[in-house]
């Protein structure tokens, strides 16, 4: 790939400083006429995404594509609330959506169906010359992650990544602090998905013990994974935002990764003592191989240690649990933990309260815009995901969080896969900017 010329966006959705790029998508349109955009999968996230965007004035939703009648009907309830010309649907049969992308006049779509999806259509969306959004979850293998590099660079068509916990709050006040050099030359940081999801593995929708054919929504293929794989199948809400903090892809990388799990227990109490289960239950007798907690330590260029854990099967509270530790300070931050410690400015081995720190540490998007964001999901954050990803595709330029750095963290869950069934062994983390990273600079977050 040629090199290319960093220029600074004055937009307010584009938080960082983007690569130019020939525009692709939008030759022969008007520069400022609507995004034309359509939606893959609109169950519970997807439909975050679509109530988000169809509000926007500078967007057209063209079509969507979800095979799921009742999906499709809760989402047209959100285009009628909001007085918006329901678009064509899709639906006939799983591959409609490639219909959908070949008839359309389409800028951008939103890929937010289940996870053995996304990379094949992500890999159909750019063929297609469509700038890709798509959430987030872990890939199967280190080849897809390649087939997602390889395609962008043969088409030039950008995917953005939508990890929207790099939106936080509290987590850009905390590479505003990062960047401040508050904590000193970075050490180790620590980030996770502790998530008590058991209820949404078993759901019949009725208040019963189900999933597979016979679950509701996500029980109908997430709770195969927890059957069939072992690893950090989930690691990017996690990873993402302390990626950013060590500057991944853009003068550092991830190197290499270690994993190990624990015994798997959880899913069978849960069962045996669900009102509709019992001891007895056949979900108690199943073999369920994801362990009920997965960590896993990664290693950077730079020199960093990064500790990532997976947690969805617990009796737990919901936790990201992040610390960012440096030679002249720590700080551990979640929604029930804020706490510091800096070298000479709080009092010799004590913590202290964080919450004067990220109040000051506040990132100027948020200060601006934190009241309009606080309705558009996942306290807010959704609202600058979502202005970001609408803005990139707009400008057709690359997205601060793009397709190298989609690679990286979804590669994580099958190495942490292979790592485990070798005992722990350490798994090489490929450079898929193929050495770039050594002279890209920090996008996200930029203002």
């Amino acid at each position: 790939m040629k090199r290319r010329t960093f220029t600074k966006s004055t937009s307010m959705a584009l938080v960082g400083v983007s690569l130019g790029a020939p525009n692709i998508l939008r030759a022969g349109r008007k520069k400022d006429s609507k995004l034309r955009l359509a939606f893959i999968g609109t169950g519970l996230r997807g439909r975050n995404h679509v109530r988000n965007m169809i509000v926007e004035k500078d967007v057209e939703c063209v079509a969507i594509s979800d095979i799921d009648p009742e999906a499709v009907k809760e989402t047209k309830k959100l285009f009628d609330k909001y007085n918006v010309g329901f678009p064509k649907v899709y639906g006939e049969h799983e591959y409609s959506y490639r219909e959908m992308l070949e008839k359309e006049d389409l800028d951008a779509v939103v890929i937010a169906p289940n996870w053995k999806w996304h990379t094949t259509m992500c890999i159909d969306a750019m063929e297609a010359g469509v700038f890709t959004g798509v959430e987030v979850a872990g890939a199967f293998s280190v080849d897809e992650c390649w087939d997602l590099v390889n395609t962008h660079q043969r088409t030039g068509t950008h995917l953005m990544f939508m990890e929207n916990v790099c939106y936080r709050r509290d987590v850009m006040a905390v590479l505003n602090m990062v960047r401040d050099n508050v904590f000193g030359e970075l050490l180790h940081l620590r980030g996770g998905y502790m998530h008590d999801l058991r209820h949404v593995k078993f759901d019949d929708g009725k208040g019963g013990v189900a999933f597979g054919e016979n679950g509701f929504a996500e029980a109908r293929w997430r709770t195969e994974h927890s059957l069939r794989r072992n690893g950090d199948l989930y690691p990017t809400h996690g990873l993402g935002p302390v990626s950013m903090m060590v500057n991944m892809n853009r003068g550092n990388r991830l190197l290499s990764i270690s994993s190990f799990a624990t015994k798997s227990r959880s899913l069978q109490s849960y069962v045996a003592k669900h009102p509709k289960g019992g001891k007895y239950h056949a979900y108690t007798q199943l073999d369920w191989q994801l362990g009920d907690i997965v960590t896993s330590t990664i290693t950077t260029a730079n020199g960093e240690t990064i500790i990532i854990t997976h947690d969805t099967n617990t009796a737990r509270p919901y936790s990201l649990d992040f610390r960012v530790q440096g030679v002249e300070g720590v700080i551990d931050f979640d929604y029930g933990t804020q706490r510091i410690h800096i070298q000479e400015k709080t009092q010799a081995h004590s913590w202290e309260d964080a919450k004067p720190w990220l109040k000051e540490y506040d990132h100027p998007l948020w200060k601006e815009f934190g009241d309009v964001a606080r309705d558009a999901g996942h306290g807010g954050m959704d609202f600058f995901l979502d202005r970001q990803f609408i803005q990139s595709a707009k400008d057709n330029t690359p997205p601060v969080i793009d397709v190298y750095d989609a690679a990286t963290m979804r590669a994580i869950t099958p190495l942490s896969e292979a790592s485990i069934r070798e005992g722990g062994a350490v798994q090489q983390i490929p450079d898929f900017t193929e050495g770039k990273w050594i002279t890209k600079k920090p996008v996200f977050g930029l203002v």
